[in-house]
């Protein structure tokens, strides 16, 4: 019998961010499981050499972490009430976040949302969801924003 003891859902809390909330607390309770709620925040390290300031670039990304910690404390009060869940905000780049810390953490299943871009969109900025998918070493639970359940 399929065992999974930990699931990783990840966020980026956006309007989308409870409905895959609601999927990975639906099947902690089913499955017994605790969940690690992880948020990315990006590094901007990309930026340094734009004419912008090594230490402006640190100070934003240190506000935005701020703010995600004080976010991510009220996401787990109103979406993981009766399941064992505890979050964690990083910075970097998306995907290889989340493989990383599905991987440290010993994740049994990765839950997480699609965006859906297409066009010049997908190819700008890639799809975090398509890379988790292809290179996670446990089964990934994808999330569609516009999926309705019950809908035919």
């Amino acid at each position: 019998m399929i065992q999974v003891k930990k699931i990783l859902c990840a966020v980026d809390f956006s309007e989308f961010s409870p409905h895959v909330a609601e999927y990975a607390a639906t099947l902690a309770k089913a499955m017994g499981s605790e969940v690690r709620v992880l948020y990315v925040a990006p590094s901007l390290s990309q930026y340094v050499g734009f004419h912008v300031p090594p230490s402006s670039i640190e100070s934003f990304v240190e506000d935005i972490v701020s703010g995600a910690e004080k976010t991510m404390e009220q996401f787990l009060e109103d979406h993981f009430k009766d399941v064992q869940a505890t979050g964690e905000v990083v910075t970097g780049y998306a995907g290889e976040e989340i493989l990383t810390q599905a991987k440290e953490s010993g994740a049994d299943l990765i839950v997480m949302g699609t965006h859906g871009r297409q066009g010049i969109d997908r190819i700008l900025f890639g799809s975090v969801a398509e890379k988790v998918v292809k290179s996670a070493g446990c089964p990934v639970l994808t999330v569609r924003p516009d999926f309705k359940p019950g809908r035919e």
